[in-house]
């Protein structure tokens, strides 16, 4: 006998392992929706919290304290995890379309992605530099040129391509955990996010580091040497780290959703404005009704409000409308354990704070272990 529409069993396929699907997963943990069958679709058994990997790469926590496990958040859900890449979406026949492997089913799908900070239109990028983001790759490759640089096997020589705050929190972390000589190269304005108190207190802690600017300045070529610049001068690396910007995931471009700089555009209810069925968090998306700059702080507290309007979705319960704070604190790991805090314009700064960040880290990181 058919199922009854009423009892039917509906497919929520979320994909990627982003912050914001990992708090929905541990909701859906506790609190299960009848006739629901959950798919997460992420190409890693595990995802990397954003906020400890400065930590991770300053040598302060081991590689698994940042490592989110997707399998046993999954299984403690009820959910399917899909260990591949999703690479489109087929709108028409609802349809996730996964590399190498048959298409899903979806009745809802959420998109938490991330960004990439992969430069490709700068030669030899591909072939002879690391991006910060995504960050496993990034995680996996500063441990290999560690061992490298100790056994003597690699020059202990860093550029970072990007001075925003990323490129430098990531520059003070590799400065603390070893000896080398870094360059950060930058295009236009160093920390151009942050006012000017906290900007002149993180250049300060550059200069102190030993690390040095090329400013403004145009990489023109990465080489298996290093970096060349536009003006022709070179920088010597054996460890080129791209930092500057966020870039969508490419194959946006071809769902036929509504993308605003190559981000989903989403409604206040963390919709796409084209489809309904989609919804999409974290930096994959671009909030057209309150336009901010990429940062985790939003991918948090989106969850909630997603997990909500999933199930409003679903038939249970209301919409529910996010409206992100104009402005969070800022928390910038300095290398050694200190942080640098900033919001409004106020400057704060000590072993306090980063003992405050570790806190908020490690309860964050606790819920999944649970």
């Amino acid at each position: 006998m058919q199922e009854s529409p009423l009892t039917q069993t509906r497919e929520l396929v979320l994909i990627g392992g982003g912050h914001t699907h990992a708090l929905v997963l541990h909701d859906l943990a506790q609190h299960p929706l009848p006739d629901l069958r959950v798919t997460l679709i992420n190409p890693d058994p595990s995802a990397p919290y954003t906020g400890m990997l400065p930590g991770f790469i300053a040598g302060h926590y081991p590689r698994e304290a940042l490592e989110i496990d997707l399998v046993r958040l999954a299984a403690r859900a009820g959910a399917r995890l899909v260990q591949a890449r999703a690479i489109g979406l087929d709108r028409s026949a609802r349809q996730v379309e996964i590399e190498g492997q048959p298409p899903i089913r979806y009745d809802l799908a959420a998109l938490d992605i991330g960004i990439t900070s992969d430069l490709p239109q700068i030669p030899g990028y591909g072939e002879y530099a690391v991006s910060a983001k995504p960050l496993g790759a990034y995680a996996r490759a500063w441990e290999d040129w560690v061992d490298a640089v100790q056994a003597g096997r690699a020059s202990p020589e860093i550029a970072v391509i990007g001075g925003g705050v990323a490129g430098v929190e990531l520059a003070l972390a590799m400065a603390h955990r070893i000896r080398a000589h870094i360059t950060i190269v930058e295009a236009s304005t160093p920390l151009p996010h942050l006012g000017p108190r906290a900007r002149a207190r993180l250049l300060s802690h550059l200069a102190q580091a030993g690390v040095e600017w090329r400013v403004p300045a145009q990489v023109a070529e990465v080489t298996p040497k290093g970096v060349r610049l536009a003006d022709g001068a070179e920088i010597e690396a054996s460890l080129v780290l791209g930092a500057a910007g966020a870039r969508p995931q490419g194959w946006l471009r071809g769902t036929g959703l509504d993308l605003s700089d190559g981000f989903v555009t989403v409604d206040p209810f963390l919709r796409s404005i084209t489809d309904p069925t989609i919804f999409a968090v974290g930096d994959c998306a671009h909030m057209a009704h309150a336009p901010r700059a990429k940062a985790g702080v939003y991918a948090v507290r989106q969850a909630p409000f997603l997990l909500a309007n999933l199930r409003a979705a679903l038939g249970a319960g209301p919409m529910r409308a996010y409206h992100p704070q104009r402005d969070y604190l800022k928390l910038i790991s300095l290398g050694e354990r200190r942080a640098l805090g900033e919001k409004w314009g106020m400057v704060l700064e000590g072993g306090w704070l980063w003992r405050i960040k570790d806190r908020i880290d490690a309860r964050f990181m606790q819920q999944f272990r649970n």
